[in-house]
Parts: structure tokens; C-alpha cells; sequence
């Protein structure tokens, strides 16, 4: 019995649209009529890559590629907060001593009166040599951090030589120490940074800074290193340390940044304090030792703690913009991982209706 060629072609796409079915679940089926007709479909964002041809599974495994580097970055992002706050814990904890410090030095200040203090920490001499420390990071992932304190670095050599200064370095941390191996620049020390710099890691490089000034092999000590500011910004500092001032010790206040959470983000809080208030000694006092020769012990021990404290923020300014790349690389991946999952569900689509069509000109071509 004979049907209408309608009716026949109405079976032939049920059947079509059946095994099509089948096969959006079963990926080794394979339809007998591939390659008989194409159909290509285009987007705005592309994939560098024929989306076509049994692509999907390049892209599948570029979609679980992303999600895992995704899930690195997010794990290297909490890491540098649990960091940081390990590092502000550590600056409150040096924070009682360098008020005490600077407590007794204003007070001794005062007690002297209008006397010259002869000091040869104090003493200004005229500038020759310069040695310039620069402080960097161990590592990369952390953004311009590294890159920004060592242009900084560049201009100040080249200040200075302009000027007929000599220069030499103290590099710490190994991305400015491989930095200037190679130039031109000659570098008298080099030290690690490290993730927790400790009392003794700046006692060993103010000892020796201390040891050149006062043996007269340098005029000048400066100290290039990354001020603290907050989660997204820091700035790269130069401070002269060598030979000190009087007056900007007794008025140097003090600024604390806490890492906290506010509405599910991190989030930074500053405490500023100002100088601490100077010692009163009664005028009946008899020092065992001269007035002088205390400020003269006192003064290496505020030279240490200023040290460890632009260590300290360093590490704190190298962790935030770890921090801070890190989260960066976690939404560039999202977003990679949705334009991926986009292509991908086209491709398919693609494939599906090719295969479709496919089967309907087989069927149309049976039945003619």
C-alpha cells in the first residue's frame, strides 16, 4: 500500500528527531550521512578555534582548565590575607616599644635643653656617597609591586649620579637583588625579605648600615621601600635613615593598618596616633651616665625598630598586592569559564541541528 509523500516525510523527521535525541546523550554515535552538508554559525566573542567537528570536548577540557586555575588563585588570595594579618599583628606587637623608645628620646631631648648634642648620628656631613637601600619582594604574582619599587629606584641612582653623588646598593629580597646583578650599579650586600621579617633580619642589616656611616664609608644611608596605604594602592617611598634629625624623631607619629571584613569583603582600617609624649624626668635626677651617652645607646636601638618597621610594611604592601592580583586573576577566569561555557553550549547546539538536518536530506533523498 502506497502513502502519501507526506506522510512519509512527516515519519522521516520523527525518526530524525529521535535519534537525534539518542544521540545528545550518547557521544560515540556517529551519524552515516556526516560530512553530506554543512552549516556554519558565528557569534560576536569568539573562541580562537573551529567551534565545529567534535570541538566540544577541546572546549569541555578548557572550561575544567579555568575552574581549577580559578579555585589556585582564590586559595593564593586567602593565603595573603591570612598573611597580612599575621604581618599588622606583628607591628602591634613592636608598637609598645617604639612608643617607649621615642618617649625616652623626646624626654632626654628636653632635659638637655639648648646644649649641642654631639652625636655622630646626628652629625650632617657633605654628601658624597650615598648608600641606597632598596627593599623588594621574594616573589612575583603580586602585580606592578616589584616592577614599581625598582623604577623608583632607576630615578633615584640616576638622580644622584646626575648630581655627582657615588651610589651604591643593599639590595633585600630576591627580585631586586637578580635586578641589579646585572647592571652597572655596584651592590655592597644582599638579603632575603621573607614573609615574616623578625627583629634580628633588620638588627643584622642596621648593623651593618650603622658600621659603614660611622666608619665613614658612606655619607648618606637612604631607604627605598613600599609604604602601606591600603588593599589597593601603596607607594613607593624613599627615607633618608642616615644621619638622623632630632626634631623629626620626637615628632614622628605613628599610623596602624588592620585588615578586616566588612559585608562578606576585605577590607582595610587605619589608626593613627600621634608622637608619643615625652618622658618627664625630674630635674633632682642624677643620670649614672651622661645624658649623651644614653642618647647615643638609644639611637641604634630606634634605628632597628625603624627598620623593622619598613620591613614589616613591605611584606604588608607585597601580600595586599598579591591580594589584589590574585582576585583579579579570579574574575578574569569567571568570566573566561562563562564565555567558554557560552561557545560551548552553541557548538553543541551546532552540532545537534547539523546532525538534524543531515538526516532530513537523507530522508528527503530516500523518499524521492
Amino acid at each position: 500500500r502506497d502513502f502519501p509523500r507526506s506522510t512519509m516525510f512527516a515519519k522521516a523527521l520523527v525518526l530524525a528527531l529521535a535519534l537525534v535525541g539518542s544521540n545528545a546523550f550518547a557521544p560515540g554515535f556517529q551519524s552515516g550521512f556526516a560530512g553530506t552538508r554543512a552549516v556554519q554559525h558565528t557569534s560576536n566573542r569568539r573562541i580562537t578555534g573551529p567551534m565545529m567537528g567534535g570541538n566540544e570536548k577541546q572546549l569541555k577540557s578548557r572550561i575544567a582548565s579555568v575552574t581549577n586555575t580559578r579555585k589556585i588563585t582564590e586559595a593564593m588570595r586567602l593565603v595573603a590575607a591570612a598573611k597580612v594579618r599575621r604581618a599588622q599583628q606583628a607591628v602591634l606587637a613592636t608598637r609598645p616599644f617604639s612608643e617607649t623608645l621615642q618617649s625616652v628620646f623626646s624626654g632626654l631631648i628636653s632635659r638637655l635643653g639648648q646644649e649641642s648634642i654631639d652625636l655622630p648620628l646626628l652629625e650632617s656631613r657633605e654628601v658624597k656617597k650615598v648608600t641606597l637601600v632598596v627593599m623588594s619582594g621574594d616573589r612575583g604574582l603580586c602585580g606592578g609591586y616589584n616592577s614599581f619599587i625598582i623604577k623608583k629606584s632607576e630615578a633615584r641612582i640616576k638622580e644622584l649620579t646626575e648630581q655627582g653623588i657615588e651610589v651604591e646598593l643593599v639590595t633585600v629580597g630576591k627580585k631586586c637583588v637578580g635586578y641589579f646583578a646585572k647592571r652597572d650599579t655596584p651592590v655592597l650586600k644582599a638579603f632575603d625579605m621573607g614573609q615574616a621579617p623578625t627583629a634580628d633580619e633588620a638588627s643584622k642589616i642596621s648593623d651593618m648600615l650603622l658600621a659603614s656611616y660611622l666608619a665613614g664609608e658612606t655619607d648618606c644611608v637612604e631607604i627605598m621601600y613600599t609604604q602601606f596605604v591600603s588593599l589597593i594602592a601603596s607607594n613607593p617611598s624613599v627615607r633618608t635613615m642616615l644621619p638622623l634629625s632630632p626634631s623629626g624623631i620626637e615628632a614622628e607619629g605613628d599610623e596602624v593598618f588592620q585588615l578586616t571584613t566588612k559585608d562578606g569583603q576585605f577590607s582595610v582600617e587605619s589608626e593613627s596616633k600621634p608622637p608619643a609624649e615625652a618622658a618627664d624626668f625630674p630635674k633632682d635626677m642624677i643620670f649614672e651616665q651622661d645624658p649623651l651617652q644614653i642618647l647615643n645607646a638609644i639611637l641604634p636601638l630606634y634605628i632597628n625598630g625603624q627598620m623593622l618597621r619598613m620591613l614589616q610594611e613591605s611584606v604588608a604592601s607585597e601580600l595586599a598586592a598579591r591580594m589584589q592580583a590574585m582576585q583579579a586573576a579570579s574574575d578574569n577566569a569567571k568570566t573566561l569559564k562563562t564565555d567558554l561555557s557560552r561557545e560551548y553550549n552553541r557548538a553543541r547546539q551546532a552540532a545537534v541541528t547539523q546532525q538534524i538536518m543531515e538526516i532530513v536530506a537523507g530522508a528527503s533523498a530516500a523518499t524521492e
